[in-house]
């Protein structure tokens, strides 16, 4: 074998045994750090059943504080993963948990509207880089082909932080409520944000910056990733892709910005109001509405592995991100207009399923055609200007109801078709070329 890697006669077995090497070393690691992410993100949601009553705050003022938070998103997430690929992952994602990690705990402390805008603002500011930052990583590890089934599996951590992460904010809240004199949601955010900062020291010797820092590699196994991957960023950039800062501002990218805005808004909705739809329809204990709030997360887990395989086997993209937006709408539609509460209960469920559904296969999108600081800054630039869908997610709910989001979605599907036409048959007219 050359000293490059190239040119094996075993290189399929080779690239097999790489990716899977990998896979085992990377995904699990980034999964579990995805999964105290969303807990520390999301559990204001579980926290408001009692917190609202508690501080004496309204629920108009608490949907405000809720997306206060991407306010830090909107001003530092660009910048935050233009650091990541200048300093390194490592660091830099060690850096952005232990400072939200704090910022979880703070939250505990809170005890006006101000106190609570305050802290939900810095957590933006603390947090912003680190989903972004993440799906730049992976692109340093998989080819394009794996990237999906890849980027399925640690979007998991979003559904089964909610499954197991639900259940227990129910638990914390129901049962340390006055414990030591502290309210349940304080215990909550005590509890879930502690694990945020050990695991931020834990990234400083687990995670290395990219193959050529990973001692468990072999020579052969880092030479054979590393060619793979700097022959398909030179297909890219031959078939019109760009590494270039400024292509982040291709008209691409704000296509997908405006598709992944009508997500934001739906996915934070739910992470703002799910335990009190569930509770409006299952007027039951925390501990009961968090083992129901679980079942929409179960449903999107199937949904996420099937779709993301078949799309990586296929190599189409828009399809299913379209199906899983017409789901979406379908499912809030549902729960719209439902009387019977478990007809309303598999309404949030298809809708939760289908918006989540979307993401994996959403994100092969922009690297397939944005390469090196392109990459990361027209990432970061879709997940932040696009989650200002997340700061009127709570509020649209909250005034305009379910039905609102069923059309949000709907629009989402128009936009996932015309991506279709302007992203992918772009790029395929180019290979062809």
């Amino acid at each position: 074998m050359s000293q490059t890697g190239m040119g094996h006669a075993d290189d399929g077995e080779l690239g097999k045994r790489t990716l899977e090497k990998i896979s085992l070393r990377i995904t699990p690691f980034i999964c579990i750090l995805y999964i105290f992410n969303i807990l520390d993100r999301s559990n204001i949601g579980f926290a408001r059943l009692t917190m609202e009553g508690d501080l004496g705050i309204s629920k108009t003022t608490f949907d405000t504080a809720y997306g206060l938070f991407y306010v830090g998103y909107l001003f530092f997430e660009v910048p935050s993963n233009l650091f990541l690929r200048k300093i390194g992952a490592r660091i830099w994602i060690s850096r952005i948990m232990i400072t939200w990690g704090l910022c979880s705990v703070l939250t505990m402390f809170v005890q006006t509207e101000t106190h609570l805008n305050l802290v939900r603002i810095l957590l933006g500011v603390a947090e912003a880089g680190f989903f972004p930052g993440i799906i730049l990583y992976l692109t340093y590890w998989f080819p394009a082909r794996e990237r999906a089934r890849v980027v399925a599996f640690f979007m998991m951590a979003i559904a089964f932080a909610n499954v197991f992460g639900n259940p227990a904010s129910g638990l914390i809240v129901q049962y340390l409520d006055e414990v030591v004199g502290l309210h349940g949601w304080q215990w909550l955010f005590l509890l879930e944000g502690l694990p945020s900062i050990l695991l931020g020291l834990t990234v400083l010797w687990f995670l290395p910056n990219g193959p050529k820092d990973a001692p468990w590699l072999k020579t052969d196994e880092m030479n054979w990733i590393t060619n793979k991957l700097d022959s398909e960023a030179q297909a890219r950039t031959k078939n019109k892709g760009s590494d270039n800062l400024l292509a982040m501002f291709d008209p691409r990218v704000l296509l997908l910005t405006c598709l992944y805005f009508t997500v934001a808004v739906g996915t934070n909705a739910t992470g703002a109001y799910l335990p009190t739809l569930v509770q409006i329809h299952f007027p039951w204990k925390p501990f009961e509405v968090g083992l129901l709030s679980a079942l929409p997360h179960i449903c999107s887990v199937i949904l996420m592995i099937t779709l993301s395989r078949i799309s990586d086997k296929t190599g189409s993209r828009s399809l299913f991100v379209s199906f899983g937006a017409a789901m979406g709408a379908i499912g809030w539609f549902i729960a719209w207009q439902a009387s019977d509460r478990w007809l309303a209960l598999t309404g949030l469920c298809l809708a939760q399923a289908g918006m989540m559904s979307m993401l994996p296969v959403f994100w092969t999108l922009p690297s397939s055609f944005l390469g090196g600081a392109a990459a990361a800054g027209g990432i970061a630039f879709i997940n932040s200007v696009a989650n200002i869908g997340g700061f009127f997610g709570a509020t649209i709910l909250g005034k305009y109801g379910l039905g609102a989001l069923s059309l949000i979605m709907g629009i989402g599907v128009v936009l996932a078709v015309i991506v279709g036409q302007f992203v992918e048959t772009k790029k395929s007219n180019s290979q062809g070329a």
